[in-house]
């Protein structure tokens, strides 16, 4: 460490990961931390890491690392600007004075892997001059103080299996990370040019890329095939998990869409929605929506329910009662889901679609969707729906991948219907 540590300073800042912290001096970055589940617990992991650490505005440098951190992990960011966020946080001045040379060499190699791409331990090893040394990176790395800056979640473990992360969320918020930066292996994608998948092993052949959630979807088909021989016989039939997730950087202009597309044909929802959406000089916001004519909203197509509907959502969300985006993707699924049912219009499943389609939630079974309870008596054979607790019983086994049951589901559904014509 340097003279400099009786001056550092730390802040927390926002990221779509969520609340993350960072150390600093005038001239370097001492470290940065992943979002904690309470501020108290941030303040101490802060305070482990540097005690003398004084909470404060951000130096210049350390300014220059949140803007260029936070654009990195943003799915609004544009190609070219995440490579310009690559290229800053690729030089920022770190403190690794004193750590072990090894561990230098491999934080400084790491720094050279790019946004979307990975590599693995043994890739890393081999590139230092090491080729034995695939363990010793992956302790070094475990030891990272500059996670995001010193990218170690793009660093797998062989064959591609997601590997350990010793940052607070585990591999999740490693995989969490992936998804974020959509991010491909060099083998995943010269192996899909060089030869096409056969339709029996096209469900285990899913990247993180493909989808944009935060698991691996080979790990969940494994699970799902290996406990229940009922999905199993689905998943070989339909093949791989294809279903996307449609992100959104507001909870309000969502669940909005949510309100105005619900019982309406998918066409006439968009119809409606884009009248809505042109009363606006930009695009809708709580303030703007509250200050609107009922008949404005009548008159673009919506019903007196829907109209009280938005109203009440703006009204939640101008005063702050509606979490954000980054609040959100904190909470468990049960919690979001008694949050936003505190809205007029918005019922359990409303937010269960919210959950597996815009926070890509892996471990969501709506037990009131018809297309789910539909597909199941389908997978079953059976010529009833079957009851809620039923369902619930049975795909307690699909846990903690009932999101991607709920897909088989809908598929299954899909197929009889296509069958049929």
């Amino acid at each position: 460490m340097t003279s400099e540590t009786d001056d550092l300073g730390y802040a927390f800042f926002q990221t779509p990961l969520g609340r993350c912290a960072i150390v600093f001096s005038e001239r370097f970055i001492h470290g940065i931390d992943l979002p904690e589940r309470t501020l108290r617990e941030a303040r101490a992991r802060v305070k482990a890491r540097a005690p003398k650490a004084k909470e404060g505005p951000p130096t210049a440098v350390a300014q220059n690392a949140i803007t260029h951190i936070v654009s990195m992990l943003s799915a609004d960011t544009t190609a070219n600007d995440k490579r310009n966020a690559f290229a800053v946080l690729r030089t920022l001045p770190l403190a690794i004075h004193g750590r072990p040379d090894f561990h230098a060499r491999v934080y400084q190699l790491a720094r050279s892997i790019p946004s979307g791409e990975t590599r693995s331990y043994k890739e890393i090893a081999e590139a230092l001059g090491s080729p034995g040394a695939a363990r010793a990176v992956g302790q070094a790395l475990a030891r990272n103080p500059f996670p995001i800056v010193v990218p170690c979640h793009r660093v797998l473990a062989a064959r591609q299996k997601i590997g350990g992360f010793s940052a607070p969320g585990g591999v999740e918020t490693k995989r969490r990370m992936l998804a974020l930066e959509q991010a491909t292996t060099s083998q995943a994608t010269s192996s899909a040019r060089a030869t096409p998948t056969p339709r029996t092993a096209r469900a285990t052949s899913t990247s993180v890329e493909d989808h944009g959630f935060a698991f691996d979807p080979d790990e969940a088909i494994r699970h799902l095939r290996a406990q229940d021989p009922i999905i199993r016989r689905v998943i070989d039939d339909i093949g791989a998990f294809t279903l996307t997730r449609n992100r959104t950087d507001s909870v309000f202009l969502a669940l909005a869409e949510a309100i105005v597309y619900q019982q309406l044909t998918g066409k006439a929802a968009a119809t409606i929605f884009g009248r809505v959406k042109a009363l606006f000089p930009r695009k809708p916001t709580p303030a703007a929506l509250l200050h609107l004519p009922d008949a404005s909203l009548r008159a673009a197509g919506l019903s007196n329910a829907k109209t009280l509907a938005l109203k009440d959502l703006a009204e939640k969300a101008a005063s702050g009662e509606l979490p954000s985006l980054a609040t959100i993707e904190r909470m468990q699924d049960e919690t979001i889901i008694e949050k936003l049912t505190l809205v007029r219009g918005i019922g359990r499943w409303t937010v269960e679609m919210f959950l597996i389609f815009r926070l890509g939630r892996p471990d969501v079974l709506p037990l009131d969707d018809y297309g789910v309870r539909k597909g199941f008596a389908l997978m079953t054979g059976a010529t009833e729906l079957p009851t809620k607790k039923a369902l619930a019983a049975h795909g307690a086994r699909w846990a903690p991948y009932r999101s991607v049951a709920s897909f088989y589901a809908w598929r299954a559904v899909d197929r009889a219907r296509a069958e049929r014509t």
